[in-house]
């Protein structure tokens, strides 16, 4: 789950499901009841018929959480610690040493965690460029970036489109979040 729309959507299922949510959060879902088995490939079900997925194990867990916690980071305006760095934000919120999170990431994934951070970065500013409601510089400096030439740099590394090309062509080419 990646959007508020997609938490929505898990607490309207299971609540069809006659389960009851202790608590649910964007990548998470903690039930009051215990499940057995015929409960888990119901709900199993029921997220692959959403465009979810059920995650159950322990390194995929976390992974998801690293996901979730820098699409929170990045799109839903979490507050940023100014004396931590992603590496010390992700450790402290994890439990885990950054090098065995960024190593865990990699290995499942394929790509680094600072890879899929500029990926997230960059969809934000299609967000913001679409909208049209702040400047290039505006942009740069609330997404951290150290000037509006490097996150120019970025994004035409990423997207083959200088930001001013992507804001003039008016074309949605932003990708769902969970694609990223």
């Amino acid at each position: 789950m990646v959007c508020n729309r997609c938490i929505k959507v898990v607490k309207e299922e299971f609540s069809s499901l006659k389960f009851t949510i202790a608590s649910i959060e964007l990548g998470e879902v903690h039930l009051r009841e215990n499940l057995s088995d015929d409960d888990v490939v119901t709900i199993r079900q029921m997220f692959t018929d959403n465009g979810f997925e059920l995650i159950d194990d322990r390194k995929s867990q976390i992974i998801n959480r690293i996901k979730t916690l820098i699409i929170e980071y990045i799109h839903h305006d979490r507050e940023k610690p100014d004396h931590e760095n992603l590496s010390e934000f992700l450790g402290n919120e994890l439990g885990h040493d950054y090098s065995y999170l960024s190593n865990l990431f990699s290995s499942v994934e394929g790509i680094t965690i600072e890879k899929y951070l500029i990926n997230q970065k960059i969809e934000k500013v299609k967000e913001l460029l679409v909208y049209d409601e702040l400047t290039l510089n505006e942009i740069s400096y609330q997404l951290g970036y150290s000037s509006v030439q490097h996150l120019s740099n970025q994004f035409k590394k990423i997207t083959g489109l200088t930001p001013s090309h992507f804001k003039r062509i008016k074309i949605s080419k932003r990708n769902p979040l969970d694609k990223v």
